[in-house]
C-alpha cells in the first residue's frame, strides 16, 4: 500500500497545474499558489485553486480533480463547496487513506502515578473559549464519557409528567443533590420512541425528584418507568475506556482501555460538528449562472471525527433525531456523487441531502459508528416546496450502514422526510436502536412531495435491540402514491416495550405497494398498519414473529389494505393482533397461506381475531386461502424459500428475489452515467 501511495504521489506531482489535477498532501512543505507545481498542504487552498482553474479555462466542462494523498486533513472549519466548484472531483489517491477529520489529535498524555491506568492531559484552549467536546475517539473507536450506571440504566419510579421543568421521579439513592452542582453533567433519557439529553437541575433528595430543563411532550412522557443515565460526572470515571473533561480547569482524564497506553495510540477530540457544506445560492433562480452547485464528486475519502452538537441547554427530539444535522450537508446542489467513501466516528447524522438537493448518487460507501442516523434526505417542513427548493430523485445504493444511534438512539438508517422519486436499494442497514428505513413526515392524509420512492433489495437487520419502542424495519407516514417496497429482507426487529415491526405503515400511510419482502423474528408482527388507506401487501413471507404475525390498529370508514397471496408462519403468539372488528369490507385478506407450527394442519384449532377458521371465512375473509405447511428450507433463514412442492404455489405466492439483498460488488453495480 505504501508503494501505491508513493507512486500516486510521484506521478501526480509531475502533472502540471494546467492538466487540472491539483495534488494535496498534508505534510507538504509548501502551499500551492496557483502557479506552483508543489502539492497543496490544505484542502481550502486546493479548493480555491480549483475554482480559479475552472474560472480561467476556455472549456468550463473540462474536469478538475483535487487529488488527496494519504494522511490526515484536520479541518478548522467545514469545507465550503459553492457554485464556483461545479464539476470538481475530490478523490483520494488511495481509497480510504485520505482522512478528512473534524477533530484534533491530542498529544502529551501522562499517566497518573497515584492511579495506574488513569491518563491525564491539560487542554488550555478549553478554558480559553473553545467549546467543551462531548465525544472522544481512542485508537479509532468512540470512547464512553464517564457514565453511571456503567451497565444498563436507572429507572424512574413514575412517569415524567407534564410539568415544566420536567420532573424526573428517581428511585431513592440513585441521584445525589451535589451532582446538580457539577458543571457539564448531562442526563440521558429513553422514552418510548425518542430520547432526551438535558442538564441535571436541582435534585430534591427528600422527595426523590430531579428537575430537568424543558417542556412537556405528552405523547411519550407518560411511560411509567423511563430509563436514564448520568454522563460526565467525575466520580463516574470508574471503568476502563471512560473519560471525563473538566471544562472549568481544562483537564481531560481517561481510564485507558485494557492494555492501551494513551501516549502510543491516536486520541482525537472533535472540534467540528460538520465537515463539508455543499451550498448553492438559495435565493438565485435555478437557471441563473452560479446559482447552484452542479456535478461535484467525492470519491474514496474518509470523513471522520465530529462532535454531537448538543447545546448547553440540552436537546429533546420528537422522533428520529430530527433536529440533528449531518456531517456532510448538501443544499441547492444537483447531480453530485458520493462514492466509495467512509463516514466514521461522527456525532450526528452522516450524510444530509437537504433543501434543493436533487439527483445525487450515494453509492458504495461505508457508514459506521454514527451518533445519530446514516442518511437524512429532505426537510421535515417542506410540504409544498418550490422547484428550486425541492429535494428529490436521489439514488442511495450499495452502502454499508452500521452501528448507528450511538449518541441519539432514535437515529434511522435512512430517513426520507418530504422528498420523492428516490431509490434506496441494495444497502445493508444493521445494528441500530430505531427504524431501519423511514419514509414520510406527515401524520394524516395531507398530500406532500413524498411519493414514488422505491425501496428494494435492502438487508435490514438487528434493529431496536430492546432500546426503544414503536419502530419498523421500514416505517412510513402519510400518503405516498407510487411508493414501492419490494424484495427486502427485514429480520431481528426487537423493541423495548412494544412495537417491533418489520413492515410498519403508520399514520395516514396511503397508496403503498409492499411485495416480495421477508419479515422474520420481530417482536410484535411482520406487518402492522396503524391507520391508512388502500395499501397493497402481497407476496410477502412473514415468518416466526413473536407476539403476532399481522396487526391492524384502527378502523376507519374506508379500505385499510389488501393483504393477499402472502405466506404467514408462526410458532408463538397469535396470527392476528389488535383490531379486526367492524365492517369486513374495510380490509381484504385472501389467497394467503397460514401455518402455525403448534397447531399443524388442524384448521379447527386456528383462531383469527378470536374467530374460528370457518367463522372468519364466513365473514368474507380468506375464502381462497389455505392452512398448510409451506415447507421452509431453513427456519433460521426463511429467505432461502421453500422446498419443491410447497403449497405456497397453490395460493399464487410468487418467488421473491432475496438472493440479491444488500450491497453488490463494485463490478456488479450499474455504471454511473457521467
Amino acid at each position: 500500500m505504501r508503494w501505491i501511495a508513493l507512486l500516486c504521489s510521484l506521478t501526480s506531482a509531475l502533472v502540471p497545474l494546467s492538466a487540472a489535477v491539483l495534488v494535496v498532501r498534508p505534510d507538504a512543505n509548501l502551499g500551492g499558489n496557483g502557479a506552483s507545481h508543489h502539492p497543496f498542504r490544505s484542502l481550502p487552498e486546493a479548493l480555491r485553486a480549483a475554482a480559479a482553474a475552472k474560472a480561467k479555462t476556455d472549456r468550463p466542462g473540462d474536469p478538475v480533480t483535487v487529488l488527496l494523498q494519504p494522511g490526515r486533513y484536520e479541518l478548522k472549519e467545514p469545507l465550503r463547496i459553492g457554485p464556483e466548484h461545479s464539476g470538481i472531483t475530490l478523490r483520494s489517491a488511495v481509497p480510504g487513506r485520505a482522512v478528512v477529520s473534524g477533530g484534533t489529535r491530542l498529544s502529551g498524555w501522562r499517566e497518573n502515578p497515584g492511579r495506574p491506568g488513569l491518563w491525564e492531559i491539560h487542554l488550555p484552549d478549553v478554558t480559553n473559549g473553545r467549546p467543551a467536546f462531548h465525544q472522544l475517539f481512542i485508537d479509532g473507536r468512540r470512547a464512553q464519557r464517564a457514565r453511571t450506571p456503567n451497565r444498563g440504566f436507572f429507572r424512574a419510579r413514575a412517569a415524567l409528567g407534564n410539568g415544566s421543568p420536567i420532573g424526573l421521579p428517581f428511585q431513592p439513592g440513585d441521584l445525589k443533590p451535589e451532582w446538580a452542582r457539577v458543571p457539564g453533567v448531562r442526563v440521558g433519557v429513553l422514552a418510548k420512541w425518542t430520547d432526551l439529553h438535558l442538564p441535571l437541575g436541582a435534585v430534591d433528595e427528600a422527595r426523590s425528584i430531579a428537575l430537568l430543563p424543558g417542556g412537556p411532550r405528552p405523547d411519550w412522557m407518560d411511560e411509567p418507568d423511563v430509563r436514564y443515565w448520568i454522563e460526565n460526572l467525575p466520580e463516574a470515571l470508574d471503568e476502563p475506556g471512560e473519560w471525563h473533561l473538566d471544562a472549568a480547569t481544562g483537564w481531560l482524564r481517561c481510564l485507558a482501555p485494557a492494555g492501551v497506553r494513551l501516549n502510543r495510540v491516536p486520541v482525537v477530540a472533535p472540534r467540528l460538528t460538520e465537515l463539508v457544506r455543499v451550498d448553492g445560492d438559495a435565493a438565485a433562480d435555478r437557471h441563473a449562472a452560479n446559482g447552484v452547485v452542479e456535478g461535484v464528486v467525492f470519491s474514496g475519502i474518509t470523513f471522520a471525527e465530529t462532535d454531537d452538537g448538543i447545546p448547553p441547554e440540552g436537546l429533546q427530539s420528537p422522533q428520529s433525531a430530527v433536529p440533528i444535522r449531518g456531517a456532510f450537508r448538501v443544499n441547492h446542489a444537483v447531480d453530485g456523487r458520493i462514492e466509495d467513501c467512509v463516514f466514521a466516528n461522527l456525532g450526528g447524522h452522516a450524510i444530509d441531502l437537504g433543501r434543493g438537493a436533487q439527483r445525487w448518487r450515494v453509492v458504495g460507501n461505508v457508514v459506521r459508528d454514527i451518533g445519530a442516523g446514516g442518511l437524512r434526505i429532505g426537510e421535515p417542513g417542506d410540504t409544498q416546496p418550490t422547484d428550486r427548493d425541492a429535494c428529490h430523485s436521489h439514488r442511495i445504493t450499495d452502502n454499508e450502514v452500521v452501528r448507528l444511534g450511538r449518541v441519539f438512539a432514535p437515529g434511522c438508517g435512512v430517513i426520507v422526510f418530504q422528498s420523492g422519486t428516490n431509490t434506496i436499494a441494495h444497502n445493508r442497514i444493521a445494528d441500530l436502536y430505531y427504524t431501519g428505513i423511514s419514509v414520510g413526515w406527515n401524520w394524516g392524509y395531507q398530500e406532500t412531495p413524498c411519493r414514488a420512492n422505491v425501496i428494494e433489495h435492502n438487508l435490514v437487520e438487528r434493529v431496536g435491540q430492546g432500546r426503544l419502542s414503536d419502530m419498523g424495519g421500514i416505517y412510513t407516514l402519510g400518503p405516498q402514491p407510487g411508493m414501492v417496497i419490494r424484495n427486502n429482507l427485514f429480520r431481528d426487529i426487537q423493541s423495548h416495550r412494544y412495537g417491533g415491526w418489520a413492515l410498519y405503515t403508520d399514520e395516514g400511510s396511503t397508496g403503498i405497494l409492499i411485495e416480495n419482502n421477508v419479515a422474520t423474528r420481530c417482536t410484535d408482527a411482520g406487518f402492522h398498519q396503524h391507520y391508512g388507506r388502500d395499501n397493497v401487501i402481497r407476496h410477502n413471507l412473514l415468518a416466526f414473529n413473536t407476539n403476532h404475525s399481522v396487526m391492524r390498529t384502527r378502523n376507519e370508514p374506508h379500505r385499510s389494505f389488501w393483504f393477499t397471496n402472502n405466506v404467514v408462519i408462526t410458532a408463538s403468539g397469535t396470527l392476528l393482533g389488535s383490531r379486526w372488528e367492524g365492517d369486513p369490507s374495510r380490509f381484504v385478506s385472501d389467497g394467503n397461506l397460514w401455518f402455525d407450527r403448534r397447531l399443524g394442519t388442524n384448521a379447527a384449532a386456528y383462531r383469527f381475531a378470536g374467530q374460528s377458521w370457518e367463522q372468519w371465512r364466513q365473514r368474507g375473509h380468506d375464502s381462497a386461502s389455505r392452512i398448510a405447511d409451506p415447507l421452509l428450507i431453513d427456519d433460521a433463514h426463511p429467505e432461502l424459500g421453500f422446498a419443491k412442492g410447497s403449497p405456497a404455489q397453490s395460493v399464487g405466492f410468487r418467488p421473491f428475489g432475496q438472493g440479491s439483498v444488500g450491497p453488490r460488488t463494485k463490478t456488479a453495480r450499474p455504471r454511473a452515467v457521467p
